[in-house]
């Protein structure tokens, strides 16, 4: 398409038709080997992965670029971590309600549902054992790293929509979804198809979602629309949603990833009686900025005596370095390089580095915490 090649989103980027074209796709089963379903055009993934990481995350890339641009991973948590995690959860939303902060949503109606903004940190803080354990999981450091990249960086905001909760409109998500519409034109075109590759969304499912209880509304294929954060705005995008959508029933500790261009938005749970919740998950490349300010050396300090533990029960050396990836900032930059000089190397370490080799050298929680006040002091410009 000549679209491809210009330099600049206009109007003939954004055509109904042209949508219509992209969206309008099949995903075939044949085309994706470590698949074992395909529900409403989604691809469904086991939970273990196979002895080919790799190729499970070729083809996990690919589902997310060019094929439906959304993915669920049966049972990708046990029923009890999740139990866990929803206990911790509902005990901080009743702190929030006692404290009067009521959050609000990006798309949605405020005061409608219980949402945790910054639910990484508020976990690791309150329950340090249930995120280590929660954050262990290799189903999310699979695809993660897949789409960003071996230092992602965790971020999670958890969203209960009560009964009677409306849907959310239907958008993309952060990095441009976040840009003001008279504003969005002004990004070249290299631009809007970068923002994607930047962040990875998902979903943790706390609790079953059958369709009445207003699961994640999705449109696959809509990531490969160019001129789509534009678009979404405009009546008959929305009008275009609301009749082709999909929603994907989901039982407790399933799991769905997608393409943050992928249009969608939380669905309106019918139910009477079920308080839909899910850890939102917005995870982000390391070269890019997340949504979120987190106190990575608070989460660090508080998760590291449950690492320990871990690590003397016999953890698998794969699954703590996933809590440590969740946990600390992967990142060395930004830094003040007169006092954070790399020194044999391109890049002084980041924090990731320091908590894997105490980690692995049996540093004490003390002797850590030196180490990070020592190195957070080299940082300040």
């Amino acid at each position: 398409m000549t679209t491809a090649y210009r330099p600049w989103i206009d109007e003939r980027d954004f055509r109904l038709d042209e949508f219509h074209a992209e969206v309008t796709r099949t995903t075939s089963l044949a085309d994706y080997p470590h698949a074992i379903d395909v529900r409403e055009n989604v691809l469904v993934y086991p939970a273990t992965p196979p002895s080919d990481r790799r190729a499970l995350q070729a083809e996990l890339i690919r589902a997310l670029t060019d094929g439906p641009g959304v993915v669920v991973f049966e049972g990708a948590y046990s029923a009890d971590v999740v139990d866990r995690a929803s206990a911790a959860f509902y005990a901080i939303i009743e702190a929030q309600r006692a404290a009067g902060s009521a959050a609000g949503d990006h798309f949605g109606k405020p005061g409608a549902n219980d949402r945790i903004w910054n639910a990484a940190q508020k976990l690791a803080l309150h329950a340090p054992e249930v995120f280590a354990e929660y954050y262990a999981n290799d189903t999310i450091a699979v695809i993660s790293e897949a789409w960003l990249g071996p230092r992602y960086q965790v971020t999670s905001q958890v969203n209960v929509v009560n009964p009677g909760g409306k849907q959310q409109v239907p958008h993309r998500d952060y990095h441009l979804g976040f840009v003001a519409q008279d504003d969005l034109s002004a990004y070249p075109a290299h631009l809007h198809r970068t923002s994607p590759m930047l962040t990875l969304q998902g979903a943790v499912a706390h609790g079953d979602m059958p369709i009445e209880s207003g699961p994640t509304m999705l449109l696959p294929y809509s990531q490969r629309f160019l001129g789509g954060y534009i678009a979404f705005n405009q009546p008959e995008f929305i009008d275009y949603f609301a009749e082709h959508h999909i929603q994907v029933p989901l039982r407790t500790g399933d799991a769905v990833f997608f393409n943050p261009a992928l249009y969608h938005g939380a669905g309106t749970n019918f139910s009477t009686e079920i308080r839909r919740m899910a850890n939102l998950l917005q995870i982000s490349s390391p070269f890019g900025r997340a949504m979120e300010a987190l106190d990575r050396t608070a989460m660090v300090r508080a998760v590291y005596p449950a690492l320990l533990a871990m690590k003397a029960a016999g953890v698998s050396q794969r699954e703590l370095h996933n809590v440590v990836v969740a946990t600390a900032e992967g990142y060395a930059f930004p830094t003040n390089l007169d006092l954070d000089q790399p020194i044999g190397s391109l890049a002084p370490p980041a924090q990731v580095d320091t908590v894997l080799a105490a980690l692995a050298n049996g540093t004490t929680a003390e002797q850590l915490d030196v180490a990070l006040r020592d190195q957070d002091d080299r940082r300040i410009p």
